[in-house]
């Protein structure tokens, strides 16, 4: 008869390293795509091709609100400190990016689209549906000023609201999870509980071994004795 294996399965090990999130799906992320090729466009249809740094500025925010979701996303694999710091750069351009467009309105004499304004529910509906930059390029030759500017302005806000919120879950996280020096105490700390319960296992088997080889034993000794 097959002997049935009682042990416990082994503590699994805690992970040192985080699982990677996938930037490209987070809803924020895909408006600051939307949001850097607009404004590569906006500013060579609407500002100076020279002399204005406002280009350089509008860009190099747009830029920066995107990559540095990437770059905070790829170091939280080994730290989550280092995550919150990037996304918070992050969130800072894309609000510098909020304040040029912002300015842009009412320094060319344009009207910023608010409520009650009638085109003010369907711009909101639609930077609230769509996230693709497919769905957005199209227009961006076609669009006013006035036009591309409250859309940027709108996607702004969504882009900073959802940060603001993807933010305050990281840091929960990080005050339950700890950062890596937290994760590589805890692996150790695992490495070492499955360690011991395997070698108490061990010991327990060597043991029960011990005893079935005893009573074995006085079994064949009776045997031998009634031949």
């Amino acid at each position: 008869m097959e002997k049935k294996d009682n042990r416990q399965p082994a503590q699994q090990l805690e992970s040192v390293l985080r699982k990677q999130t996938n930037w490209k799906n987070l809803w924020f992320y895909q408006k600051t795509v939307v949001l850097y090729q607009m404004t590569y466009v906006f500013t060579k249809r609407f500002l100076p091709l020279y002399g204005d740094r406002t280009v350089d500025q509008m860009l190099q925010a747009a830029r920066s609100g995107k990559q540095n979701i990437v770059e905070g996303s790829a170091d939280g694999v080994t730290s989550m400190e280092m995550e919150l710091k990037l996304l918070n750069v992050a969130r800072s351009s894309i609000q510098e990016l909020l304040e040029d467009y912002g300015d842009y309105l009412p320094a060319h004499r344009l009207t910023k689209w608010t409520p009650g304004h009638p085109r003010y529910d369907q711009m909101l509906t639609y930077c609230r549906e769509h996230n693709d930059l497919g769905d957005y390029e199209p227009f961006f030759e076609k669009w006013t000023d006035e036009e591309a500017a409250n859309v940027a302005i709108t996607l702004c806000h969504m882009v900073d609201k959802m940060m603001m919120t993807y933010q305050q879950k990281k840091e929960k996280e990080f005050i339950t999870e700890g950062g890596i020096r937290e994760r590589m105490t805890a692996a150790r700390l695992g490495y070492r509980t499955n360690q011991r319960e395997t070698i108490e296992e061990l010991i327990g088997e060597v043991e029960a071994l011990k005893k079935e080889n005893a009573i074995l034993k006085e079994k064949i000794k009776r045997l031998g004795g009634e031949l």
